[in-house]
């Protein structure tokens, strides 16, 4: 019954009752006979009780009977015997059910539709005295009249005693609706123990109540009666018995474990479930995946499975301190598999926070693990057949691993990692390597159970031996742990399936090798291979890093700037990694177009990942982002603003070969702000590392470049004289670094003052040709200002003009037609040496405060009087005074 249109009157009367109202308000005492048909709440019972007491008031005789679905066979004869014998008014009021079919003949039927929006919207200010958004409120309620007024009163809570009321198989129904299980006819038949046939009697209920739509869906506002105010034990067990029979039949259970979340569900079941569930929801949710997984153990699951997985889903959705938590209490357990997952699990993480070094030792701890693991099962068969058992030791499957022709593993004394002791039992059995498990370091957390083996025998490990061995190979060539040119093999192993997932890692592996031998570009094709590999193939497995990351890395010293941003943009697109990786891959299309001279463009990319949580890699690369745009852009303020963010990022990072290209921003912007000395550390430590690698061209020559930079920003001759003989010695190495060797010498050429004009401007031009726009121009505006040639000084300016694309205001040394005039025609940075020389300083004393030298002060101020005009210094600084004096007009 509605209670609420009872006490508010005809006002709050379903419309189509308050109009037959209106028709009977000037006859009261006129023989009515009506059948009002309607769900329950649709204001039946208000509509009979207007009209009952509109007879009583008339003193007429009148037959009023409410809910007439509920009298039984004899009530119902009793009723029709009576309307027929008597002449007087006869209202009746049923829910829809098949019994009262019959009472359809007492009298004319009147049915009561759901409301329309408008209707919807009416009642509710009526009940508020408020306007509602009458669109989503009908959407929510159905246009049901009930819900609606428990809606915008906030009175949900009132159905507790209704649900409660309700036929058993009825509110099953509702509670296994509000699961999502209302279109399984075999899951609704097994809870509900009924026949196909017999159920749509209990469909015929449900709709009778108002909570469901016309294709007998849960109304949303229906479902979250039922969800929150539904008989808790009542629900618990029906949810449960739904989830044990989809479990049964091995069919989803994703739906029907995310409503066992709030129910406080727990057992075997429970645990069951929400594994499985979890695992349906890892590759689209990684976030609910974490939170089913972790639900699961908390109802018992301690298995290697569910901790693997819960770790997985924590990793992709971010949560990389719980993800390590969980991969580093795996790594004591007593299951090798557990071990090995464990140790992938926590290498991953750690590759994330910059700690290539320790990812390399964990993915050979897990592959020397899983030789033991291959090895002890070998021993086992061999001994139960009474053969030599063949058995390598841990430490001997390690060497022997480390060794293998598919590896490329280091062999210097410092890169090693100690062999994993062994122990045997009296029969002379090997035990296995648990007491050596490195341990992974774990931020406020404890380790969490050990996990065992699936009960299947399934592997549980997303990663495997294979890709194991291929991301060990990719850490120790990125960390400088390698010494010869040998791959890995792209060889299945026994009972491991050849994946895309395998394949794409051994194909990255492969890349890096190649990338540090040789020149290094036969990597790029292998490595965009890989990424195109991976694409399809995976969805929810969290990477220590992508192909696409590193064959972008590639690309970007290599000066392939338009394959390294088409890469990247296809795993963005293709969600590789997931959340995880996706930071990643925005970062570094950030510095493919910073690269390119498109601030505008990598400053998009920036401010998409600001305000997020960085891990160690990639806030390393957001914050010489930051540097590397202050600085093209002049910004000397923003660039003393990023600097220490950025050289506190690169501290929590250890140098390896994938960070060369933040390091070397890095050493310019320390150039800039007076704190070179602080980077040179760092800068021993990656060339140490580069000299173990041999110096392989494809990632040295950047290195080289950015240093080149810094020793000319620091007017270090000695310094800049030996890059640019570096640069010469990998000029062969292709059209790349011979651009860079030929700019490098034209720098150098442009500082001493004595340089040729054409070949400062071919230089150029292949720069800009290797999409390098920005160095491109800034090369042709420096030789510009330091040429005493009128004639070639406009010809460099016009083409530092149409170098620079996009990447701002060019600093003009003359003014040109319909150029700007006075302040205007100055750039941030003239206008900032302008003020401090106009105010007494030396040009020592401020480039001092500008962190730059004298001599680029002077530059500046040639630039500033060839713009203005002045025929001399006196004449130049009158006008600036002049013009700094005046207000400026914005």
């Amino acid at each position: 019954m509605n209670a609420l249109l009872a006490k508010t009157g005809n006002d709050a009367v379903h419309p189509a009752a308050r109009r037959l109202l209106e028709q009977l308000a000037d006859t009261p005492a006129a023989p009515v006979r009506l059948v009002v048909v309607a769900p329950g709440g649709y204001g039946k019972t208000a509509l009979l009780g207007a009209l009952d007491r509109s007879y009583r008031e008339a003193g007429v005789e009148a037959t009023v009977v409410d809910d007439a679905d509920q009298l039984d066979d004899e009530d119902l004869t009793r009723l029709t015997m009576l309307a027929a014998a008597k002449e007087g008014p006869l209202v009746v009021a049923h829910r829809p059910n098949p019994r009262a079919q019959a009472l359809r003949s007492l009298g004319e039927t009147l049915l009561l539709p759901p409301l329309t929006v408008d209707e919807v919207g009416k009642l509710a200010k009526q009940l508020t005295g408020r306007t509602a958004d009458a669109p989503a409120l009908h959407a929510s309620t159905g246009g049901v009249p009930r819900l609606v007024e428990r809606v915008v009163t906030a009175r949900l809570a009132d159905f507790r005693a209704e649900l409660a009321a309700l036929d058993d198989d009825v509110l099953r129904y509702l509670i296994a609706a509000e699961a999502g299980a209302a279109r399984n006819l075999d899951l609704l038949c097994s809870l509900l123990e009924r026949t196909p046939d017999e159920l749509p009697e209990v469909v015929d209920g449900a709709r009778a109540t108002g909570l469901l739509d016309a294709e007998d869906i849960l109304l949303p506002a229906a479902a979250e009666a039922v969800r929150a105010y539904g008989p808790p034990a009542r629900r618990l067990a029906v949810l449960q018995q739904l989830v044990e029979a989809q479990l049964t039949r091995g069919l989803p259970v994703l739906d029907l474990a995310t409503s066992l979340l709030d129910a406080g569900s727990s057992g075997a079941s429970a645990a069951a479930a929400f594994a499985t569930a979890a695992s349906e929801a890892l590759p689209t949710d990684p976030k609910h995946a974490a939170r089913l997984f972790e639900a699961a153990a908390e109802a018992g699951a301690r298995d290697a499975a569910t901790t693997t997985g819960w770790a997985r889903a924590a990793a992709l959705s971010g949560d990389l301190d719980t993800a390590l938590r969980l991969g580093d209490g795996m790594l004591s357990g007593e299951d090798p598999e557990a071990r090995a997952a464990g140790a992938e699990i926590a290498a991953t993480v750690l590759a994330h926070r910059g700690e290539l070094a320790r990812t390399a030792e964990l993915y050979r701890w897990a592959a020397a693990t899983d030789s033991w693991s291959r090895q002890h099962a070998a021993t086992t068969s061999s001994n139960s057949g009474g053969h030599d058992s063949g058995y390598e030791s841990p430490a001997a499957a390690a060497t022997s691993h480390q060794a293998a022709p598919q590896q490329t593993l280091a062999s210097s004394a410092d890169s090693q990692v100690a062999a994993l002791p062994h122990r045997a039992d009296a029969a002379g059995t090997p035990t296995d390597p648990a007491s050596a498990a490195p341990t992974a370091y774990v931020p406020n957390g404890n380790p969490s159970l050990p996990g065992q083996p699936q009960p299947n025998g399934e592997s549980y490990r997303w990663v495997g031996p294979v890709a194991v061995d291929a991301f060990a190979t990719i850490a120790l060539v990125g960390t400088g742990q390698t010494t010869d040119g040998q791959a890995v093999a792209n060889v299945p192993m026994p009972g491991v399936a050849p994946t895309l997932f395998t394949g794409a890692a051994a194909r990255t592996a492969n890349g890096i090798v190649e990338s540090v031998f040789g020149c290094g570009t036969e990597a790029l094709p292998t490595l965009v291979g890989a990424a195109a590999m991976l694409e399809p193939a995976v969805g929810g497995a969290p990477l220590p890093d992508s192909p696409a990351a590193l064959a972008a890395l590639a690309g970007l010293h290599a000066g392939e700037l338009a394959l390294a941003e088409s890469v990247l943009e296809r795993a963005l697109a293709s969600s590789v990694g997931g959340d995880l990786l996706a930071t990643r891959h925005r970062l570094l299309l950030g510095w493919v177009a910073m690269t390119g001279g498109h601030l505008a463009a990598a400053t998009e990319h920036r401010d998409a990942v600001a305000g997020t949580k960085l891990e160690a890699r990639d806030e390393l690369f957001f914050a010489t982002l930051e540097l590397g745009l202050a600085r093209r852009a002049s910004d000397l303020v923003g660039l003393q603003q990023s600097w220490e963010r950025a050289y506190q990022a690169s501290m929590r990072q250890q140098v390896d070969l994938f960070t060369l290209l933040p390091l070397g921003e890095l050493a310019i912007a320390a150039a800039r702000t007076g704190a070179h000395a602080k980077l040179s550390r760092r800068l021993e430590r990656a060339h140490a590392m580069l000299d173990r690698l041999g110096n392989p061209p494809l990632w040295t020559v950047s290195l080289c470049w950015h240093e080149l930079h810094a020793a000319i920003t620091t007017e270090d001759r000695a310094t800049a004289e030996q890059q640019l003989a570096a640069l010469n010695h990998f000029a062969d190495c292709g059209r790349y670094p011979a651009a860079l060797a030929r700019a490098a010498g034209c720098w150098l050429k442009v500082l001493s003052g004595t340089f040729d004009p054409g070949e400062i401007s071919a230089a150029a031009a292949e720069l800009h040709e290797l999409d390098l726009c920005w160095d491109a121009a800034r090369l042709a505006g420096q030789a510009a200002i330091r040429t005493s040639d009128r004639k070639a000084m406009v010809q460099l300016l016009e083409a530092a003009r149409q170098f620079q694309g996009t990447t701002g205001r060019l600093e003009s040394a003359a003014p040109t037609p319909g150029a700007a005039t006075g302040l205007s025609a100055l750039s941030e940075r003239e206008l900032e040496v302008a003020r401090l020389v106009v105010d007494g300083l030396t040009y020592k004393q401020a480039g001092s405060k500008l962190f730059i030298s004298g001599k680029t002060v002077e530059h500046h101020m040639a630039r500033i009087r060839g713009k203005l005009g002045a025929a001399d210094r006196r004449e130049l600084l009158a006008t600036l005074r002049e013009l700094l004096a005046k207000p400026t007009v914005h």
